[in-house]
């Protein structure tokens, strides 16, 4: 219930402040936003790559993509490794992660960028920017 609450808030907060914002801005690291927790990433590549995700486009192992179970698509979001503190700013384009415990599953090319490549699963702090 609080998870669903919680995304309830998301969707309307980002509907809202969709109304004014830009598209095709990119923002730089460092651009502070809306926290929505903490949690387990892993990545998918090469098995995926040029299969359709969820949102109707193809994945590309090299672009700077994630899915996420309920974030609506094109939803930029930035995700810090806990363990290194490096971020990534990456866009919703698809659904999951369906592993038990995981909050998002980046692109082989973000995950390169946080540095998770060898562990393949890293606790992570997601932020939903504007």
């Amino acid at each position: 219930m609080r998870l669903f609450l919680r995304c309830c808030c998301v969707v309307l907060l980002l509907g809202v402040s969709a109304c004014g914002s830009q598209t095709g801005a990119s923002a730089p690291p460092s651009e502070q936003g809306l926290l929505l927790g903490e949690g387990k990433a892993s990545f998918y590549g090469a098995r995926h790559h040029g299969r359709k995700t969820a949102s109707g486009e193809r994945f590309n192992k090299n672009d700077l993509t994630a899915a996420h179970k309920t974030l609506p698509f094109g939803t930029r979001v930035k995700v810090t490794n806990l363990r290194n503190n490096q971020v990534v700013v990456v866009r919703i384009n698809d659904r999951g992660p369906y592993a038990r415990g995981r909050v998002i599953d980046l692109s082989e090319q973000a995950a390169r960028e946080v540095g998770m490549i060898r562990a393949g699963v890293v606790p992570v702090r997601l932020e939903i920017l504007k």
